[in-house]
């Protein structure tokens, strides 16, 4: 059957793009190679992964297409280069390596820059003792995001990740060792489409560089693995600012004697104070001066 179907791209290598279209069960789904019509050219429109688009299907049995429309985006990201994502999940290991707290706070800065909603996931939970996930989960506990302890060796905690997923596109990201793969191949095994177009089509470019690829994990539920992670930079964010991305320190907002305080080096802060009395933890706030420290030697252009 030919005719236009709706569906998302998933992947864009060398001018074709990859859309997978729902099938008529959970468990259903065709990729379809498509290439963009000219018209987005001279219009200076250029599809991304994660695009809901509508399709003229060419040739049904060879699962290829047209994009024909690109259908308005919730959001728009620069790098990586996609579009309409749901929230993002950072993944570190408990230990081996040990978590980097100074990289994780930066990533959670920038997605509640970007308005993003974000799970800390850490993951090797079977290699540590119940004090220390205690530790950890108090360091983040008041941060607004969830955080979740899993064994992807153990499918510990999988379950209840499969659930913040559900029916999201999310990016993932994490520095290299701490079990990324695992746990993306994990929450396929447990609920993913086995469907041969899917992996078939998309092998083609694998010898490529690393590129953004949506991965289906059923109809509704995508994940994206995030390229490039242990090297984040300072986004433009002027240091008076940086306070403002710490949910910790929202309650003591205008209870410090100078208004407009940075919670550094001023005298009766109440951020300060809340450190001191373990009502915000200590290493949070410890970055927070490192990452204003930073901020405040940036040059400007």
């Amino acid at each position: 059957m030919t005719g236009r179907m709706q569906g998302k791209i998933v992947k864009g290598i060398a001018g074709f793009y990859y859309v997978f279209v729902k099938g008529d069960h959970s468990a259903d789904g065709n990729i379809y190679e498509c290439k963009a019509k000219g018209v987005f050219r001279k219009d200076n429109i250029k599809p991304l992964v994660g695009d809901e688009v509508e399709i003229a299907v060419i040739d049904e049995e060879n699962k290829t297409g047209n994009i024909e429309n690109i259908l308005p985006r919730r959001n728009a990201f620069i790098r990586p280069a996609v579009a309409n994502i749901d929230q993002a999940l950072v993944i570190f290991a408990m230990t081996r390596p040990e978590p980097n707290l100074n990289l994780l706070d930066r990533f959670l800065l920038m997605m509640r820059q970007q308005d993003k909603k974000c799970i800390i996931c850490f993951n090797k939970v079977d290699l540590v003792s119940e004090k220390e996930k205690k530790q950890l989960f108090s360091i983040y506990e008041k941060s607004g995001c969830p955080v979740l302890f899993v064994s992807a060796k153990n499918k510990q905690g999988m379950e209840e990740l499969g659930l913040l997923l559900k029916g999201k596109t999310t990016t993932v990201a994490g520095p290299s060792g701490v079990g990324k793969s695992s746990i993306i191949n994990g929450m396929q095994s447990e609920i993913i489409m086995e469907t041969g177009t899917v992996s078939e089509k998309i092998a083609r470019g694998r010898h490529t560089t690393r590129h953004c690829e949506l991965i289906a994990v059923d109809e509704d539920t995508f994940i994206m693995d995030t390229p490039g992670f242990s090297s984040l930079g300072m986004f433009e964010i002027e240091k008076e600012d940086l306070k403002y991305y710490y949910p910790e320190f929202e309650e003591y907002e205008g209870k410090c004697r100078f208004k407009g305080c940075d919670h550094m080096d001023e005298p009766d802060c109440a951020v300060k104070s809340a450190v001191q009395e373990n009502k915000i933890d200590g290493r949070r706030y410890e970055n927070y001066r490192l990452l204003y420290e930073e901020l405040k030697g940036r040059k400007k252009y």
